[in-house]
């Protein structure tokens, strides 16, 4: 009998803790309220989106269009600068964002300019042909290593060499203008400016030459850098009203204009330095 009626509580009891957990779940559940958004969704939606466009320049160089492949990848640096602005403005950054930021770069101005180069012409250079379209892919990839290693060369208000969709950019501009790079260059053949375009901008993003950094999209910034935010915004209106006439002009102008820059930074440097040089190892007496 004990056992009989110890057999029939039991299963009682255990229904009735089990219907308090879950109205104590239930409550606790109700209390929370809706999860909230990351700040960090925001800025990683338009990486994700300079990596769908870096994907689908890729499938347009696969398609022999290369004119969308380029402005696709055009438009992924459009992305790429978008991302770290909203990142910054809603104060998103993370280490998640920077890393998926990096891993979105290296396919949209890494891989898919190499690729494009490749089927560009280099194709049919055999192997060299193969090495050469590589060398923007292996040389952002070191930048971008470089970069989210802490690399104590960077500053605020300049980078390191030419980050990678400068570069990406400035062989998308080559290629858009084949014909005016064929009637400009000596031997009537545009091959021979994208080689070395291709080893100049490889060779720039590893440097340590310095280069002008991007205007940031403030207030305070815009204030305090007005001439340079107008020069900027003056060469995006250039791009958008001339296309790729525009976008070629504008990527030698920066590039040029920063080799310059660095140059005359240089002899500058190289003058103060030797009088000093000059004190210390003749002394007077």
């Amino acid at each position: 009998m004990l056992r009989a009626k110890k057999q029939n509580i039991l299963p009682g009891l255990k229904q009735r803790r089990f219907r308090q957990r879950l109205i104590l779940y239930r409550g606790n559940k109700g209390r929370k309220g809706p999860r909230k958004i990351p700040r960090s969704a925001v800025p990683s939606f338009f990486t994700l989106m300079n990596l769908f466009c870096g994907f689908l320049s890729l499938v347009q160089v696969l398609e022999g269009r290369l004119e969308y492949a380029g402005w696709l990848i055009f438009l992924a640096s459009f992305f790429d600068m978008l991302d770290g602005t909203l990142a910054r403005l809603t104060n998103g950054t993370s280490n998640f964002g920077m890393e998926l930021d990096s891993l979105a770069d290296i396919v949209s101005f890494g891989i898919a300019p190499s690729f494009m180069i490749y089927g560009f012409g280099l194709s049919e250079y055999g192997t060299p042909g193969v090495i050469i379209s590589a060398l923007p892919a292996m040389a952002g990839a070191v930048r971008l290593a470089r970069f989210n290693a802490g690399y104590e060369g960077e500053k605020k208000d300049t980078f390191t060499g030419i980050p990678i969709p400068v570069a990406a950019v400035s062989i998308v501009a080559i290629i858009l203008n084949a014909d005016i790079v064929a009637m400009v260059s000596q031997n009537g053949s545009d091959m021979t400016v994208m080689l070395v375009t291709v080893i100049l901008v490889s060779g720039l993003m590893v440097s340590n030459i310095p280069f002008d950094s991007v205007p940031r999209a403030s207030i305070e910034y815009i204030r305090n850098h007005r001439i340079k935010t107008l020069i900027y915004f003056t060469g995006f209106l250039i791009t958008v009203f001339f296309r790729a006439r525009g976008l070629l002009f504008v990527m030698v102008v920066y590039l040029l204009g920063g080799l310059v820059l660095a140059f005359a930074g240089f002899v500058k440097a190289v003058r103060e330095t030797e009088p000093d040089e000059i004190s210390t190892e003749n002394p007077s007496e």
